[in-house]
């Protein structure tokens, strides 16, 4: 009955995660909020069977010897699991789903996701090929909206992709996705994410998008921006972003690089224009929290501005998130990289106003 209910589940349009704490304990994640349900496998023997049955789909092993893997269905949804003796309370698997269909951009905006204002200056700075940098954490939207933007990427531009899981579904005639590849039993084959960005140099990319920088490669991704590869993005997991800019000096120096602090903050600077921090509330809703440039580093320090806000109040009666999203005032430097590229934008839109709240309006909220 478990596996019957748990392909349900998998079907589900609405459901992005199952996760499976133990024969008795299934989780789903719907509309941005978990909940659970009354699915239940027959015993942990059970629940290792089919486990064992979607990882070998996947063409990987799991075992005692291997008791933990990382594995893409057939339908390219994500799947890690893990079992004794490593699971202390029995086998466990979590599913992060792949949605075939795209959230566009302007359903964004309807949501209350962003405000009009920041969707055009976001779509801009795409086409004028600034380097954009996703922070946020899991789960909080930072592929899906990386996957919206790229939508305006010029047709005639010839784009590298780099993941881990292949998420991204760009929509351009141009595009050669690369995906890594773990090692195999003997522990070899592996192909990393650095390998691959390396490689991509050498297939005339005019953009490099990397799903989701983790480790060394970004120093190669930054690298890339530095030299000719304008409009490259990538994401990052961090809580805000000057912990994304943390992160990032973090992982250059996990790339072997030994570099003064001066210099890792300086080659940030002169590759990443944008930041986008992107997070899901407690109320389930995805918000961008912020749109922030990196001016530059001025006595060490990154300047970074925030260029649009969100800011909080509180919850209705409905559980709904009250808040409204700003213009700061501050006018970015990356305009005259708009312009220079064709592209203008009003000074107006960044006057220091309030810009709406980015709430649905619903019967429970009258």
């Amino acid at each position: 009955m478990g596996l019957v209910r748990c392909k349900l589940l998998m079907d589900d349009p609405d459901v992005s995660d199952v996760l499976v704490n133990g024969a008795n304990s299934v989780f789903i994640e719907r509309n941005g909020l978990l909940e659970r349900t009354d699915v239940q496998f027959a015993n942990d023997d059970h629940l290792l069977h089919f486990i064992q049955r979607l990882v070998g789909q996947a063409g990987r092993r799991i075992d005692e010897v291997s008791p933990m893997v990382d594995a893409k269905l057939s339908d390219g949804s994500r799947l890690h699991a893990v079992i004794p003796p490593l699971a202390l309370r029995g086998p466990t698997l979590s599913i992060r789903r792949f949605k075939t269909q795209i959230v566009k951009i302007e359903d964004m905006v309807r949501l209350g996701t962003l405000a009009p204002e920041m969707s055009e200056f976001l779509i801009t700075a795409v086409k004028s090929r600034a380097n954009i940098l996703f922070s946020g954490g899991t789960g909080a939207g930072k592929t899906t909206m990386l996957n919206n933007v790229s939508r305006f990427i010029p047709a005639s531009e010839r784009i590298i992709t780099i993941e881990e899981t292949a998420e991204l579904q760009l929509q351009q005639a141009d595009v050669v996705g690369l995906e890594t590849r773990l090692p195999n039993i003997e522990g070899k084959g592996v192909v990393s994410p650095r390998d691959l960005l390396r490689n991509s140099l050498r297939m005339r990319p005019d953009r490099i998008i990397v799903g989701e920088a983790r480790g060394g490669e970004v120093l190669d991704m930054l690298q890339a921006m530095n030299t000719g590869h304008d409009g490259s993005m990538s994401t990052v997991h961090a809580n805000d972003t000057k912990d994304a800019l943390g992160r990032l000096e973090l992982m250059i120096a996990l790339s072997g690089a030994e570099l003064p602090t001066h210099v890792t903050r300086q080659y940030i600077a002169s590759a990443i224009q944008l930041f986008v921090h992107v997070a899901r509330l407690s109320s389930g809703e995805r918000k961008v929290m912020r749109i922030s440039e990196l001016a530059g580093v001025k006595d060490g320090e990154f300047e970074l501005n925030d260029i649009f806000v969100y800011r909080m109040a509180g919850k209705n009666a409905a559980g709904r998130m009250v808040g409204s999203f700003y213009s700061t005032g501050y006018e970015p430097k990356v305009v005259r990289k708009m312009a220079s590229a064709g592209y203008e934008i009003p000074h107006s839109m960044f006057d220091a106003r309030e810009l709406g709240t980015g709430m649905i309006k619903a019967d429970s909220d009258e």
